[in-house]
């Protein structure tokens, strides 16, 4: 099943093409490069305030057509998130992933009982502050520390300061296991794997190494009754069958019901979707 990001208000994918996309952040328009969009511009670019433009040896760089705030707030179903240009092209956010905050908030809300969550490869907490929101018990891990101090800024702009939602900056590998050891169980597991990546104190992660492992050890840490478990995945070649093959398999003894498909946006010229990720979930 497909999901498409609809119910934005203060983001918008205005235009698409040359291996670029145009987008309103608020009031702020930003043009940033996205592989997939190989198709070619229908007509000229609108007025944009920011572009980033990559650098053949890797990376990049913005250049700015005005002055932009340090950082500025964007809305999403009565929450608040920090959008700040990063070196790396992002802004903090990925907008395509509302329909999963809009469903792991539903289930929360209809459990009927209190709900343990569990965020890995958490970043600046979208899902984290979202799931907090409905009211269940959070714990949002990453290797990064201004990702997870990000996190805590997104709670505290969306009225959430007081929510219990622990912040771990570690590796996901490792806080699982210890998890595991010290007999904690949660009822819900959010991941956003990266191809590659690295660990607080420097360990190397490989998707197609790390990441089984990585689902078993999830499995040890669930609890008896578990609600959902919610797995996004942006790397090149990783197919949606694939992760639901895998979550599948892991969750099988619980029973429930498992699928998934891709995230997308719409363009608001009326030129079509673009695909953005994809996820699998588990549900009980």
């Amino acid at each position: 099943m497909n999901l498409l990001a609809t119910d934005w208000k203060d983001y918008e994918l205005l235009q698409c093409g040359n291996g670029l996309k145009r987008e309103r952040w608020g009031d702020i328009r930003l043009v940033r490069p996205d592989p997939q969009i190989i198709w070619p511009l229908d007509k000229p670019w609108g007025n944009y305030d920011a572009i980033y433009h990559r650098s053949e040896s890797g990376g990049g760089q913005w250049e700015f057509k005005r002055q932009l705030p340090q950082h500025w707030l964007i809305k999403f179903s009565g929450l608040q998130f920090k959008i700040r240009p990063t070196n790396f092209k992002h802004t903090g956010l990925f907008p395509e992933q509302a329909p999963n905050w809009t469903w792991l908030m539903e289930k929360i809300r209809s459990a009927g009982r209190p709900v343990k969550l569990l965020n890995l490869f958490g970043y600046t907490g979208a899902a984290s502050v979202a799931a907090a929101a409905a009211g269940a018990t959070v714990c949002h891990v990453d290797s990064a520390k201004g990702m997870v101090q990000w996190c805590g800024e997104n709670a505290e702009l969306s009225g959430l300061a007081g929510r219990p939602i622990r912040y771990i900056v570690d590796d996901c590998g490792k806080f699982v296991q210890r998890e595991a050891r010290r007999g904690q169980r949660y009822d819900a597991i959010i991941m956003d794997p990266p191809s590659f990546g690295r660990g607080a104190e420097g360990q190397v992660w490989k998707l197609e190494r790390d990441f089984w492992p990585l689902l078993e050890s999830c499995r040890t840490i669930l609890s008896d009754q578990p609600l959902f478990f919610l797995v996004n995945s942006y790397t090149t070649g990783f197919s949606p069958t694939i992760l639901t093959a895998l979550l599948s398999r892991l969750m099988k003894p619980a029973g429930g019901h498992c699928y998934g498909g891709e995230l997308a946006l719409p363009i608001t010229d009326g030129s079509g979707v673009l695909p953005c990720g994809i996820y699998a979930r588990w549900e009980a």
